[in-house]
């Protein structure tokens, strides 16, 4: 439903061709505001708009496109010159191997202090980030107690590289608003494993493991716990704290709420997806077995710190300040294996 009130707010969405950024152009599409877009490179500019398609929208004229890295200057200026807000969703790829850690901190912290000071001069009036659960949850002692925006990551030397890139870019992006944001507002968006429709081949890593489960034969199922969010409703989210005043200086996050282990992702993709699902195996992979496999295959070592640990989140905020509402996990979750099935993507 276009808002005619919104016709003449410009907003840029950083990093347009990403999965949550696509979801975050449609609703501010359907919502009647004017969508400018960055992307690495132009030539992504189909890609993005045939999403949309998907999605249920033409984007036509509403939306614009900008050739911008996090890693240099050049463009944003242009980008962000006459937008009224900025969600900043846009982030630096998880890189799978790396010499040493600041090869992913340095970049995402920087590109969120390359907007920011771009939005500031710009006269932008809030930005939007998009953080994650990774600068939330980790690096904590085993807890039952649901995770909340007090809490922040923290960062020793068994922290992952990716989460500590996570934490320091938020927290210099909260630095930089209290000591040289001028008028600018922030707000962040910290959403736990965001599952919901894949509008095309670009989507989060967290939806690789409903992927896999309904791909792999025979394969057991690590024993991991962690939150779960629909795509759509991080969108929704993201919007909310845009334009809501008790979003100011706030961080949010975004999770359909309790915590559910994979292998209860898995007996919901059996129970849900009919043939396609039929050979998963409901078979949890003990601990200590993993930890043995990752001294031969190094990629595992990335899910040791995860093993048998409670992640645990609360929506309590967003709902309480925002009125937000969030579809439940298993809603969020078969919705991804429908569209990962309808798009023909489990093949490729």
């Amino acid at each position: 439903m276009t808002t005619n009130s919104n016709q003449d707010k410009i907003v840029l969405v950083t990093g347009g061709s990403g999965f949550i950024a696509v979801h975050c152009i449609l609703k501010l599409l359907n919502d009647g505001y004017t969508v400018r877009t960055t992307v690495r490179s132009l030539s992504r500019e189909t890609e993005v708009r045939d999403m949309l398609r998907v999605g249920g929208v033409e984007a036509g004229e509403r939306l614009s496109f900008f050739a911008a890295d996090l890693g240099s200057d050049k463009n944003w200026k242009q980008a962000i010159a006459g937008c009224t807000y900025v969600l900043h969703v846009a982030s630096p790829t998880p890189i799978k191997s790396y010499d040493h850690e600041d090869e992913m901190i340095i970049p995402a912290r920087e590109g969120v202090l390359r907007v920011l000071r771009a939005a500031r001069d710009a006269g932008v009036k809030r930005v939007v980030l998009t953080s994650a659960f990774g600068a939330v949850g980790f690096g904590h002692p085993q807890q039952t107690a649901p995770f909340r925006e007090t809490d922040w990551t923290a960062l020793n030397s068994k922290t992952p590289a990716y989460q500590k890139s996570k934490t320091l870019a938020e927290r210099a992006a909260w630095d930089f608003i209290a000591q040289e944001g001028g008028g600018l507002e922030l707000a962040a968006i910290n959403p736990v494993a965001v599952f919901g429709p894949v509008l095309g081949p670009d989507y989060s890593h967290s939806i690789y493991n409903i992927k896999r489960l309904l791909v792999e034969k025979g394969q057991g199922i690590p024993k991991i716990n962690t939150s779960v969010v629909d795509v759509r409703d991080v969108a929704d989210l993201h919007v909310m704290a845009m334009t809501n005043p008790a979003a100011k200086g706030q961080r949010f996050l975004a999770t359909a709420g309790q915590s559910i282990w994979m292998v209860d992702i898995a007996e919901i993709l059996k129970r849900r997806m009919g043939a396609v699902a039929a050979h998963i195996k409901l078979r949890e992979i003990p601990s200590w077995l993993l930890h043995v496999a990752s001294w031969r295959n190094p990629s595992l070592k990335i899910l040791l710190p995860m093993l048998g640990k409670l992640m645990n989140t609360t929506n309590e905020k967003a709902v309480r300040l925002l009125g937000w509402q969030s579809r439940s996990a298993e809603e969020a979750i078969v919705a991804t294996a429908e569209s990962l099935v309808r798009l023909n993507l489990l093949n490729k």
